[in-house]
């Protein structure tokens, strides 16, 4: 049985698993969730930098999954992670995306000409100093040499699927989001991924909380097992790009 929960629960009986996981995962980790066969388990989602805090400020999460390493970085320094847990789970892509009717013909290129392209509407990203999706985002729009025209048309979300609604509602005629989105908005149009090299590799840690139960452990197994690369790589995850 399966069960998600928008916020950690207060309390936790001794057979629940509770995962923190980034919000572009929700797709691929509710499809794990429904064929998981062990206890109870409730998944909260959200941005890396907001699960953090909470893992910090004491919520009972017993595994994490994050959009980057900064984020992981913070909770390892803190003694937080269970010793010899943390993994490279998943890589991704960065895709620049166009509402349903949208009519942009623009590419993610050196200098291509998004100011134009987005005129009196805004770019749809997740907030760009603290959630992954976003910070990788400005990192590439730096790269190809756009990000200072564009910088006032920035309509910052709290997680890359709170940008991608944006996108899919028509409020923002364009978007960055992680190419695995796509799926969750299928009338989105892709208007082309980011180059790989604009962008610090984009890698998913995991890694168990300290202490760690049976049932957490069992999880840990399970989302490294070829089942659920099978459903991350359905749903358009890659694997984990080496760091050069």
């Amino acid at each position: 049985m399966a069960i998600f929960a928008a916020l950690f629960p207060v309390s936790l009986a001794a057979e629940e698993v509770t995962l923190f996981a980034a919000a572009s995962l929700k797709t691929a980790l509710d499809e794990l969730a429904d064929v998981y066969p062990g206890d109870t388990l409730h998944i909260a989602y959200g941005g890396s930098s907001s699960m953090t805090r909470q893992i910090l400020q004491g919520a009972p999460a017993q595994l994490f999954i994050s959009a980057n390493q900064t984020w992981m970085d913070l909770l390892e320094r803190d003694g937080i992670l269970a010793q010899d847990s943390r993994i490279d789970l998943l890589g991704n892509r960065l895709a620049l995306i166009a509402a349903p009717n949208n009519t942009a013909q623009v590419t993610p290129t050196p200098a291509f000409d998004l100011a134009t392209s987005l005129s009196d509407g805004v770019l749809a990203m997740a907030l760009v100093k603290a959630v992954p999706a976003g910070i990788y985002g400005r990192e590439a729009l730096v790269t190809l040499g756009v990000w200072d025209s564009v910088e006032g048309n920035v309509a910052q979300a709290d997680n890359v699927r709170a940008a991608l609604r944006l996108v899919a509602t028509g409020e923002a005629p364009l978007g960055i989001v992680y190419a695995t989105d796509l799926g969750a908005a299928p009338d989105v149009q892709l208007l082309g991924l980011f180059p790989a090299d604009s962008h610090t590799p984009i890698r998913y840690p995991m890694a168990l909380i300290d202490p760690v139960s049976p049932d957490a452990r069992a999880v840990y197994e399970f989302l490294t097992s070829d089942t659920a690369w099978a459903v991350f790589e359905k749903n358009g995850f890659i694997r984990p790009a080496v760091q050069p």
